[in-house]
């Protein structure tokens, strides 16, 4: 993109004033929801798991399902985790995401702060363990360390939705939807990359809703749209060979050019 001199702005990069990500959003909520649901599917005995039912039944304990990240995500999963009858824990640094859950949920999550200690402990409890971290524009931390994996159950599953980003579980590697698991000390792991293309369709209408606003102001009005939006401005990673977006030339060790000078030049 940057030898091609390209205008280039990333779905994942867009950003409004109070820091939400408007275009990545309906893939974040497509595919926490969608976490929930193959996380399920892989605590299935025939599925490698460890054959366990989500809610329970009554006189049996529900799977215990370990959230990492409290964004949209994470929300997201949480979601169809408590209305499937798990029990959820879901761990951030925001302590203001963690009020929020705790408030709408009213007791039927838990919620933990984020710290090697607490990590620890609900992963290691954990029937399914989600990854939900974002750094937008940047690698996922790492959370969930190649060690820690051998004091989790025999067959508990974890779902890294961040391996698009690199993803925040050590053992992550990008699968496929043909090909979506692999086994690493007993420990189920799905980490296909787009995880939305699954289901394609719900996907495009998602999308559609929320670019179109967007779209139509970078054919009106080209470049100048750029300069005149700040989530449009946020979201610029290349312009005219210039690498325009912080956190990508952080990771990757390149040369940075703020967004309004580039364009400017």
């Amino acid at each position: 993109m940057i030898a091609s001199g390209v205008t280039g702005i990333a779905y994942e990069t867009v950003e409004t004033p109070d820091r939400r990500l408007p275009l990545l959003m309906p893939m974040s909520e497509v595919a926490g929801r969608m976490a929930t649901q193959v996380g399920a599917t892989f605590l299935q005995r025939n599925h490698g798991g460890r054959g366990v039912l989500m809610g329970g039944v009554p006189g049996v304990a529900p799977a215990n399902v370990a959230i990492l990240g409290a964004g949209t995500v994470g929300a997201n999963a949480a979601r169809v985790a408590v209305g499937m009858g798990a029990q959820v824990t879901v761990v951030d640094i925001n302590h203001d995401r963690l009020q929020y859950l705790d408030d709408i949920y009213t007791g039927a999550l838990q919620t933990r702060a984020s710290n090697e200690y607490n990590i620890e402990e609900v992963v290691y409890e954990a029937d399914l363990v989600i990854g939900a971290v974002l750094i937008p524009g940047g690698r996922a931390p790492s959370l969930v360390t190649r060690t820690m994996l051998q004091e989790m159950r025999n067959g508990s599953v974890i779902v890294d939705v961040a391996v698009d980003q690199g993803g925040c579980i050590e053992t992550s590697r990008p699968t496929t939807h043909s090909n979506p698991t692999y086994v690493i000390d007993g420990v189920v792991h799905y980490c296909v990359a787009n995880m939305p293309g699954a289901v394609p369709r719900t996907s495009t209408f998602a999308l559609v809703n929320q670019t179109m606003t967007y779209t139509l102001r970078l054919a009106g009005d080209g470049i100048n749209a750029i300069r005149n939006s700040q989530p449009l401005c946020l979201g610029l990673n290349t312009h005219r060979g210039q690498l325009t977006y912080a956190a990508v030339a952080e990771a990757f060790g390149m040369d940075y050019v703020a967004p309004l000078k580039a364009l400017a030049s």
